[in-house]
C-alpha cells in the first residue's frame, strides 16, 4: 500500500529541507522522483542540489542530463517517472499523478501559504479516500520533524 506523507514547512524553506530528505531516501536505497510546479523551479532546485553543502554529493538529474534511468534522483515538472522511482516528492503544489504505483509519496508544502495549505488538505482527503496510509509531519522550532497525525 502506498504511504503518503505530508511535510508542513514552518520556519525553514524547501531548499533547506529537501536535500536531507533526499539523502535519507538514497541511504535507504530508494530511487526518487521530485516533481515541481514549474520548469523554472525544477531548474533552480537542480542548481541548488549541486551546491547546497560543500561536503555532500547528491546524485541527481533532469531530462536535460540524458536518460532518466541513469539518475537515482530525477527532477521533473511533469508526471513522468523515467528512473523507475518508488518514492515521489511533490513540491510547489505540483499536481500528482496516480500515486498507487509508488511505495511512498511525499507532499512538501509551505505552511505560510494559504493556498498551499488548502491544497494539502485536499490531497490529504484524496489520499484517505484512496485507502493510502496517510501521515502528517510538522517542523518543530528546532527544525526536527514531528508526526502530528
Amino acid at each position: 500500500m502506498t504511504e503518503v506523507l505530508f511535510y508542513h514547512l514552518q520556519g525553514r524553506p524547501l531548499e533547506a529541507v529537501l536535500p536531507p530528505l533526499l539523502e535519507k531516501s538514497l541511504e535507504r536505497g530508494w530511487r526518487v522522483v521530485v516533481q515541481t510546479g514549474s520548469r523554472e523551479r525544477r531548474d533552480a532546485l537542480d542548481a541548488h542540489l549541486w551546491t547546497f553543502r560543500d561536503d555532500s554529493f547528491l546524485p541527481h538529474g533532469t531530462a536535460s542530463d540524458g536518460p532518466g534511468a541513469d539518475q537515482p534522483v530525477f527532477l521533473t515538472e511533469g508526471q513522468d517517472n523515467p528512473n523507475g522511482a518508488t518514492v515521489r516528492f511533490l513540491v510547489d503544489r505540483a499536481a500528482p499523478p496516480d500515486l498507487a504505483p509508488y511505495e511512498r509519496a511525499v507532499f512538501v508544502f509551505d505552511g505560510t501559504d494559504e493556498e498551499a495549505l488548502a491544497e494539502a488538505r485536499l490531497r490529504w482527503k484524496e489520499g484517505k479516500a484512496a485507502g493510502f496510509a496517510v501521515t502528517y509531519w510538522q517542523q518543530s522550532s528546532n527544525g526536527r520533524w514531528e508526526r502530528k497525525a
